[in-house]
């Protein structure tokens, strides 16, 4: 990898307290980067920046080391405490109820790039803030691409500043019910016109069970999930599609649409294999082996 190579994510991390019908956990280690680099890190070297308080547990910090995750981009503020979400889910997997989320250090979170870090060819901003996504945007030099992904309390709330924001950036990744409430259209393909028409080169629909859906002006690619025996928690599923997505699509560094369509069976196979366990469990315990017998199942699955 040339000087300046690999991804720059920034988001959050998070304590998650989380339940599902198949079991519970608290404050587990969660936040948007950490599903992402933990994704990521197969596929390209990961740069992660992220606020973290004096209660973020060291053996979690260890890990992403452990997983060659750069963490000098982690700010940890003495003193504070670390942003928590609590949220549990029905056997409606794609919809969880949020009971509370505390936002702590992340409230003032406000990166200012490495040196290092402002020369990443690839920059993913995970669902922050759109004002400290154009921050970021503003602190980096050159990338070959930049990605972001949103909520709909952005929409409902910033939505000047996102979308600015969709002219800044090449690929924008959300839900179905986030693509319709941005732009207004129900049909997702009227959506999909609507945002590419502002200047993107990519938009990612992730629909969760019911899979994914990439559009870009050269055509439409959607796939199924993988199907699954056992899901134990969908937590941070999202994040981990974009850092296999993303990762992939940055070895190469081109948006060409071949390569698009393989980021996109990579990011659901790094989904998958998230969600059959709580936090960041089996992203950690996975082998570059069982992410490439999984991408040949999926292609023999959705092959005709």
């Amino acid at each position: 990898m040339t000087k300046g190579g690999g991804v720059l994510a920034v988001g959050s991390m998070a304590l998650d307290t989380v339940k599902t019908p198949f079991g519970s956990v608290r404050d587990a280690l969660g936040g948007s980067v950490s599903y992402f680099s933990a994704s990521a890190r197969f596929f390209t070297p990961v740069s992660v920046v992220a606020v973290v308080g004096s209660d973020f547990p060291a053996r979690h910090l260890a890990l992403f080391k452990r997983l060659g995750v750069d963490t000098t981009g982690i700010q940890r503020v003495q003193g504070g405490r670390t942003f928590r979400w609590q949220g549990v889910y029905s056997y409606d997997l794609n919809n969880p109820r949020t009971l509370k989320t505390e936002l702590n250090v992340f409230e003032k979170f406000r990166p200012q790039l490495s040196e290092a870090n402002r020369r990443k060819r690839v920059v993913f901003l995970a669902n922050i803030d759109p004002d400290i996504q154009h921050s970021v945007l503003s602190q980096v030099r050159n990338p070959v691409f930049t990605a972001c992904d949103t909520m709909n309390f952005w929409i409902e709330n910033k939505r000047p500043s996102l979308l600015r924001l969709l002219k800044k950036v090449d690929v924008f990744l959300c839900n179905d019910a986030e693509a319709r409430e941005l732009s207004g259209e129900h049909n997702l393909i009227h959506a999909a016109r609507w945002a590419l028409s502002r200047g993107l080169k990519l938009l990612v629909i992730k629909k969760g069970e019911h899979g994914v859906v990439c559009f870009s002006k050269q055509g439409v690619f959607t796939v199924p999930a993988y199907l699954l025996e056992k899901v134990f928690d969908p937590t941070g599923a999202g994040d981990t599609f974009a850092g296999g997505f993303i990762g992939s699509l940055a070895r190469g560094g081109r948006l060409d649409l071949s390569r698009v369509r393989r980021a996109v069976i990579y990011g659901s196979v790094m989904a998958s294999y998230n969600v059959e366990s709580f936090s960041l469990n089996r992203l950690a315990a996975l082998k570059r082996a069982d992410i490439e017998r999984r991408f040949r199942h999926f292609r023999e699955l959705t092959r005709f």
